[in-house]
């Protein structure tokens, strides 16, 4: 690994970190798989241990030897000998202004994607998994997503205009879990209308629309217990579900309310369904 101190943050060779957006880093090596930023110690160790390979870190100089240095040492492990991945050290001055700085202790790397699964291979062997249909907030995304690894979800398949969980704030907000959970896109052809709900029910999958609905069930019912494959599909903040999907949905679910409120942060709900609907799922 080479190291490299730098005492400005807006030289050209590190605008991977402070410049380019999201869609910018995935097509940075276009028409080869980009790449993603990921914040902290905890989040970017995780993604290692998935098998993401690294091309280099930014680290604050006073956190090197202590949030920095087990991340180094795994990837000297990981990647011995001349890796060419570079190590750039700054002061705080000099990184303070990087956004979510105060979250991340001082620590950034940008790390190689890896190509996503096609559906018939994602599915493959898994029972129970959620559907992100349009979800496009990464705190959501990510809430959701941390949810579905502790609480027994097999994997989540996004809509192509849901957020990537490989953004910075999604993989930050799920605690490095998008590393831990199987998740793929679905293509923009499959995101269509009804289209990915028609393909999990060939698929043999009962699907639950979790939306607002005097025709529908609770989250506690049995039935959704008992389906041996089981899509749990979650709708934007706000706007939720659109009716085709819900219509074409083999139930529709809810979460009994009090006091008059008539719904739950999206986020907050996935994890109330994943911990009811899954429970004896778990105990397999």
């Amino acid at each position: 690994m080479e190291f490299i101190h730098i005492d400005d943050i807006g030289k050209q060779e590190l605008e991977v970190y402070t410049k380019l957006n999201e869609v910018q880093l995935y097509r940075y090596f276009e028409p080869e798989i980009g790449v993603f930023v990921s914040e902290s110690a905890n989040v970017v160790l995780r993604a290692l241990e998935a098998g993401y390979e690294p091309i280099s870190l930014l680290v604050e100089e006073q956190r090197l030897e202590k949030e920095a240095r087990p991340v180094i040492d795994m990837i000297e492990t990981l990647y011995p000998g001349d890796n060419g991945i570079k190590v750039y050290i700054a002061d705080h001055d000099t990184v303070k202004d990087l956004t979510g700085y105060a979250l991340v202790r001082g620590l950034w790397a940008v790390l190689r994607r890896k190509p996503l699964e096609g559906m018939d291979n994602f599915l493959e062997g898994k029972r129970k998994v959620a559907v992100l249909y349009d979800i496009m907030n990464p705190t959501n995304a990510g809430a959701i997503i941390r949810s579905a690894a502790a609480l027994g979800v097999d994997g989540v398949i996004l809509t192509s205009s849901s957020v990537n969980p490989l953004s910075r704030r999604s993989a930050r907000v799920s605690m490095g879990n998008v590393f831990q959970v199987p998740w793929t896109m679905a293509l923009p052809e499959e995101s269509e209308g009804t289209a990915l709900i028609d393909f999990l029910r060939k698929k043999g999958f009962v699907t639950a629309a979790m939306a607002l609905s005097d025709n529908s069930v609770s989250v506690s019912d049995g039935r959704l217990k008992e389906a041996e494959k089981l899509a749990i599909v979650l709708g934007t903040e706000g706007d939720g579900l659109p009716k085709d999907v819900i219509s074409a949905c083999t139930y529709t679910v809810k979460i009994p309310m009090y006091h008059d409120v008539d719904s739950l942060n999206v986020a907050a709900a996935s994890a109330v369904a994943f911990w009811e609907i899954l429970g004896e799922h778990r105990g397999n």
